[in-house]
């Protein structure tokens, strides 16, 4: 779908590896998700190249720590890339066994980054276990999170255990990606929303949902869930963003709509300013 866009469009939800194990970690992802037919090389240049060819101007960029180790490397590998290319927000990673968190945490925010990413399932820790709750309590207030939520097959991401984090960590801004829910976005909706009433913290992106949603789904749930709480999001590699781009803007938002979602509610929620308003 052609479309006249004159702001920015930040893709909120999108993972980059280095070259040299993106191939293996594209593929563990798709091997995770029982989806083999990716659609991204999960490099930076690839994604950039996305952006180079559709409306899309900027990327919030994560990966996902596996081992307590490997939480310095991936942190310090996001943070180059975004040295180099302007069009990458990036966000930090952390583990429930790293040794030191704060430590990780202040390293990760001289460095340049602008938030968190967790992945409870993959990383096999419930997102409101005594050990991540620690790391809540040290970001709370100080950056934003995005926070994996939902899944048919798993327990450690459930919604209703977000509600826990947010009621004891008020001051911390979340990202329930995937509309609060994974594979159960009405029940992340169910869950979630009575706990947004009042809050001005917690935001979802619509990253991995049009495929299983459609669109006027989309349309129904970014309404309930109120367009100034919701980001455009692709989930890079596994869709391609600029297919992703294409369904938002089909699914018959209004202009107002579509400028918070594409573009605004982003720039509140990493406290990024990509434009001038």
């Amino acid at each position: 779908m052609e479309a006249e866009i004159s702001h920015p469009i930040i893709d909120a939800h999108a993972h980059i590896y280095p070259d040299k194990i993106a191939a293996k970690a594209v593929a563990a992802v798709g091997k995770f998700y029982c989806y083999e037919d990716m659609h991204g090389g999960g490099t930076p240049d690839d994604l950039l190249a996305v952006g180079a060819s559709s409306p899309i101007t900027h990327f919030i960029v994560h990966s996902v720590a596996t081992t307590p180790h490997s939480v310095g490397t991936i942190n310090g590998f996001i943070a180059e890339q975004c040295r180099l290319h302007p069009e990458f927000i990036g966000f930090g990673t952390m583990h429930p066994d790293c040794e030191d968190m704060e430590g990780e945490v202040q390293r990760a925010l001289d460095a340049g980054l602008h938030g968190f990413k967790l992945h409870p399932d993959t990383q096999a820790v419930a997102m409101d276990d005594p050990r991540l709750m620690e790391f809540y309590e040290i970001i709370a207030g100080r950056v934003p999170l995005v926070m994996h939520t939902g899944d048919y097959r798993y327990d450690y991401s459930h919604p209703r255990r977000l509600v826990n984090i947010l009621n004891a960590f008020p001051d911390l801004v979340v990202d329930a990606a995937h509309l609060g829910g994974w594979s159960i976005y009405d029940v992340g909706f169910d869950i979630l929303h009575e706990d947004l009433l009042g809050r001005e913290r917690l935001f979802v992106d619509a990253s991995s949902s049009f495929t299983w949603v459609g669109r006027r789904h989309m349309r129904e749930l970014i309404r309930l869930w109120g367009a100034d709480r919701v980001m455009f999001g692709s989930d890079y590699p596994m869709w391609d963003p600029a297919f992703e781009l294409n369904e938002m803007l089909a699914c018959g938002l209004s202009d107002d709509e579509l400028e918070k979602v594409l573009w605004r509610n982003a720039e509140a929620f990493s406290g990024v300013k990509v434009a001038s308003a």
